[in-house]
């Protein structure tokens, strides 16, 4: 049986599908509001664990995979902009400094000898942003191209020039760590 995404993320299900990875979507709707005190690595990991754990209610007989990806610019966590003057802002945040994209993963399922599972964990990737231009913001701003994306934008678009360098896990910064995805299939046993 395939596994269940719990997202609706096309950059995860191009990545799923790039590794051969078989799954179904069907994506979680929970608010998503980080709590006060909540570290950036405890917020990714309990979103994707509630992802995951609602689409299980719908799905009990399969294995559910959430995720959920943060930017951390200082002590900001950044989410997705909610409009072209709040991704301006973000990418001022993140130009000509490093940030870190943290990926919290949730695996729920049955595993070997039919125990069930619920397994987190996260992935961290360091960021480095070459300095940006005011208009260089406006004009990526107006693509459009920030305004799904934590952070305000995908290392894998227009973004990539800015980039001068990572330190950790490339697709986990485009939004799923699909190591990380394949050892925890692997260990639970989920063909």
């Amino acid at each position: 049986m395939p596994i269940v995404l719990a997202s609706a993320s096309p950059r995860r299900q191009e990545l799923l599908k790039n590794a051969g990875i078989n799954f179904v979507v069907r994506p979680a709707s929970i608010e998503e509001v980080q709590r006060a005190g909540e570290d950036p690595v405890a917020f990714a990991e309990r979103m994707a664990r509630d992802k995951a754990r609602a689409v299980r209610a719908y799905a009990p007989d399969s294995e559910i995979l959430g995720a959920d990806t943060v930017v951390v610019a200082g002590d900001q966590v950044l989410g997705k902009p909610s409009d072209a003057e709040d991704a301006a802002r973000m990418l001022r945040l993140l130009a000509d400094r490093q940030h870190f994209v943290i990926t919290g993963v949730c695996l729920i399922g049955t595993g070997f000898e039919d125990a069930d599972f619920e397994d987190i964990r996260s992935e961290k990737t360091v960021v480095h942003f070459t300095a940006l231009t005011d208009a260089e913001i406006r004009d990526y701003v107006s693509t459009g191209e920030p305004m799904d994306k934590a952070g305000a934008y995908a290392i894998q678009g227009r973004a990539s020039r800015w980039i001068s360098k990572i330190e950790g896990d490339y697709f986990n910064v485009v939004g799923l760590p699909v190591d990380l995805v394949w050892r925890m299939l692997r260990e639970h046993g989920v063909q």
